[in-house]
Formats: C-alpha cells, sequence, structure tokens
C-alpha cells in the first residue's frame, strides 16, 4: 500500500474477496455448476441475437427489443462470472484496485440499462395490446433506437455518478470483501471516513433508477391486463402468455436489486445468494423464458435447424 501526503491514510492497490465459500470441495462444486451455467448463459443468448439478426420473421419492435436484452444479460454475466469461476480454483481471490472499480460501473450500468430495457420492452407491449391499430406507427424503427439509445444513456450517466463518488475514496483497510465481486454496497463500506451521507445519495441514486422503471412496469402491465380482460379469449390468452414471462423477467431481475442496492438486507449470506440470482441466473432464465414461451422463437429456432441440416446435406452432396 502507498502512503498518502504523508498522514496515515493509505492507497490499497488490490482487494481480497472472501468467494462464497471457504470448503474446497463445495468450492469444486461451485465451479462445475458455475461453468456449466456460464457455457449455456452466452451460447443462449448469442443464439437469440442470432436469429432477431438473421431471421426476417422476427424483425419486428419486439424481438428487436429482446435483442438487446440478451446482449445485455450476456454482458451482465460476463462481469462477474469468470472471474468468480476462476476464483474457486485460486487460493488468494484478489482483485486490482482498477479491476474493482470497474466491476463496479459495469455492474451499475448493466443493471440501470437492463431495467430502463425492461420499461421500453413494458410499453413495446402495452402499444401492441391496447393501440394495436397504430403499435407500427408508434413503435417504428426510429422510435425503437431512440428508446435503446436512451437506456444506454441512463445507465451510463447512474454508474458515472456512482464512480466518480467511490473512487476518491480512502481505502486504508481492511481489504476484504465478503463476497465473489467488488459488490457496491461492500466495497464503499471499507473507505476510512464517515459514509452516512454517501450512503444516502447512493441508496437514493439508485432508488431512482430502480423504483421509478418498476412503478412503470407496474402501470404499464396493469393496463395491459385490464385491456386484455376486455378482449377476446384468444388474444387474451396470447397477450398472458407474452406478459407473463416479461412480469418474471421483470420480478426476478428487480427484486435482488431493490434489495442489494435501494434497501439492504444487510443479511452476508442473503446478499450472496441475491448477488448470484441477478448476476447469474437471471441472465440464464431470461433466454429460457422468452424461447420455451414463445412461439416465434421456437419457429425460429426450428427454421434455423432445418436450415444447418440442408446446408450440411448440400455440402455432403458437393463432395
Amino acid at each position: 500500500m502507498n502512503e498518502m501526503d504523508g498522514g496515515n491514510q493509505s492507497i490499497v492497490s488490490e482487494f481480497l474477496l472472501l468467494g462464497l465459500s471457504h470448503s474446497p470441495n463445495i468450492q469444486i462444486l461451485l465451479f462445475i455448476v458455475f461453468l456449466m451455467l456460464y457455457l449455456i448463459i452466452v451460447p443462449g443468448n448469442i443464439i437469440i441475437i442470432t436469429l432477431v439478426v438473421t431471421d426476417p420473421h422476427l424483425h419486428t419492435p419486439m424481438y428487436f427489443l429482446l435483442a438487446n436484452l440478451s446482449f445485455v444479460d450476456m454482458w451482465l454475466s460476463t462481469n462477474t462470472t469468470p472471474k468468480m469461476i476462476i476464483d474457486f480454483l485460486r487460493k488468494n481471490k484478489t482483485i486490482s484496485f482498477a479491476g474493482c472499480m470497474s466491476q463496479i460501473f459495469f455492474s451499475q450500468f448493466i443493471a440501470a440499462l437492463e431495467m430502463v430495457l425492461l420499461v421500453v420492452m413494458a410499453y413495446d407491449r402495452y402499444v401492441a395490446i391496447c393501440k394495436p391499430l397504430h403499435y407500427f406507427t408508434i413503435m417504428g424503427l426510429q422510435r425503437c433506437i431512440g428508446l435503446v439509445v436512451s437506456a444506454w444513456a441512463i445507465g451510463l450517466v447512474h454508474a458515472m455518478s456512482q464512480l466518480i463518488v467511490i473512487v476518491p475514496l480512502p481505502f486504508c483497510g481492511p481489504q476484504e470483501i465478503d463476497s465473489f465481486f467488488c459488490d457496491r454496497p461492500l466495497v464503499i463500506k471499507l473507505a476510512c471516513m464517515d459514509l452516512y451521507k454517501i450512503e444516502i445519495f447512493m441508496n437514493v441514486n439508485c432508488g431512482i433508477v430502480a423504483v421509478i422503471p418498476f412503478i412503470l412496469l407496474l402501470i404499464s402491465y396493469s393496463h395491459i391486463l385490464l385491456t386484455v380482460l376486455r378482449s377476446s379469449k384468444v388474444g387474451a390468452s396470447k397477450a398472458l402468455s407474452t406478459c407473463s414471462a416479461h412480469i418474471t423477467v421483470v420480478l426476478l431481475f428487480f427484486g435482488p436489486c431493490i434489495f442489494l442496492y435501494v434497501w439492504p438486507l444487510n443479511i452476508t449470506w442473503m446478499d450472496k445468494f441475491l448477488a448470484v440470482f441477478y448476476s447469474v441466473f437471471t441472465p440464464f432464465l431470461n433466454p429460457t423464458i422468452y424461447t420455451l414461451r414463445n412461439k416465434e422463437m421456437k419457429n425460429a429456432v426450428e427454421r434455423l435447424r432445418k436450415y444447418c441440416i440442408d446446408s450440411k446435406g448440400n455440402n455432403l452432396k458437393t463432395q
């Protein structure tokens, strides 16, 4: 550690991650489980993005937004999971100061981005179900791109507002973070100063990003459900199937984020579970929910499978 201004404060050059377990046997088991999950998350989300880009049947606003969600989910998992997997095999689970700040920045950036993106997806479904005759007029390509760019901008501003407060803090020890990654609430607790005002600022900041989108989502889906109940049984069934998948994703993502960053529980094992859930299991469940419950996605997968088989057969004939 390097001394600061000749005083008794110092800057740590790295942090020690305590991980999820201290038992070698459990760590090996966790290594296998999370490696398998990650090897499903990345290809699963890449398949969704590929299908949306290549299949003309999926060139609609809903699937454009879904492809963006898959990209964000893949990035969310990649921010923490690869290092966590490697650390299961390491005795000293250290991370540099720069690496720690990077994890904080991207975790806050991606979380805020996904929250706003889920609101945009809910708005898309609201227009499709409540104003079907004006859907393609309201949700044109330019409007979709503008909404997605706005989501990225909000995520970037939120992450930067957190980072410019955290980086200058005096970290003079201890260096231990009782988690598998540099989680913002745990890192700032290591700063050697009174954090009351900073914690209030960060909780309010995260509250604005999390609670407002959550309220907007509740309003959107309430309107959708009321409209669906007044529509035909066939239309209602299809709309409810789509919306139930969206609502499931919303609850799985917003729940852990709110209890981690807005109203912290301060229960170590619960915080670890919630962090794992939103950074690993949510990106794993999203492609599963959207592909298994969506008829168009299943048809697109089948078309891609047939195309691959036909291409392979043609290649064999030409040889």
